[in-house]
């Protein structure tokens, strides 16, 4: 496959992925794409956990699923995010950033409208969407095949510091060649966020993956492969708009936008 290829084919895995375990040569391939970043100084500042023990996962995708239910009821998610929530593709055409939710189940979208008011969130509630979706992301990841947990050393990662914003910064390059590296191998990944969003949850995923003191723990990602034509979740969105370069790119100074590369 041709690299701008596999760049522009690049997107999270929202649906399952097939039972089918990763294999080791996969594998290796995906840590050594990730070791291939650069990072300053050549301090590689990265580590990785892999895992692939059912129980630990069913315990990761418990705590997942939970955090979400929790953070959908509590109105925290909502709040924290609405900026970056479109339902309708008029909306997304005018932003061209975000998610846009397209598709959704009938009885819900009325209600898109008040999504991010008192009413819609006891509303949702009510219907019990934060509960349905925590129960869909706890299957989800109790599904994957593989867990990747991204870590940074400690003794590179000191806030406050410009080795903090090195090591960040190589971790997050690290992760996009292994990410980029799963298109290639026909595979999906997907970011388990939820556990960050909850206090307490994070720490209940440290310990299960017994992360030491000289280690942080800044990502864990689900991976698998993925079928083709595979159904799309009840409630599902895309995200592959992007911006026009006059947007987001400068010619010279920051005050001039760059003009003729937008596509109509």
């Amino acid at each position: 496959m041709e690299f701008l290829d596999v760049v522009r084919r690049r997107k999270t895995t929202n649906g399952p992925f097939l039972p089918d375990p990763v294999t080791e040569e996969h594998q290796r391939l995906l840590i050594e794409a990730a070791s291939r970043a650069p990072s300053q100084l050549n301090s590689q500042p990265w580590r990785f956990v892999l895992v692939e023990d059912r129980a630990t996962i069913g315990k990761i995708a418990e705590i997942s699923g939970t955090s979400m239910t929790t953070a959908m009821s509590n109105g925290t998610f909502f709040e924290r995010y609405k900026p970056y929530f479109r339902f309708s593709q008029a909306e997304m055409d005018a932003k061209r950033d975000g998610m846009l939710f397209d598709r959704m189940p009938a009885p819900l979208r009325p209600f898109t409208s008040q999504a991010f008011t008192p009413h819609g969130q006891k509303l949702m509630n009510l219907l019990r969407v934060p509960h349905t979706l925590g129960e869909e992301n706890r299957r989800l990841v109790e599904g994957s095949p593989l867990l990747i947990g991204v870590l940074l050393d400690r003794a590179e990662n000191r806030p406050g510091e410009l080795s903090s914003f090195y090591s960040v910064f190589s971790m997050g390059a690290a992760m996009e060649n292994l990410w980029l590296t799963t298109v290639e191998l026909g595979m999906g990944v997907q970011f388990i966020s939820f556990p960050m969003e909850v206090p307490g949850q994070w720490e209940r995923v440290e310990r299960l993956l017994r992360v030491p003191d000289a280690l942080q723990l800044m990502a864990v990602y689900r991976l698998g492969y993925v079928a083709e034509g595979a159904a799309r979740p009840p409630i599902d969105w895309t995200s592959r708009e992007r911006k026009q370069p006059s947007q987001f790119v400068f010619r010279e100074t920051c005050e001039a936008p760059q003009q003729g590369w937008d596509v109509s």
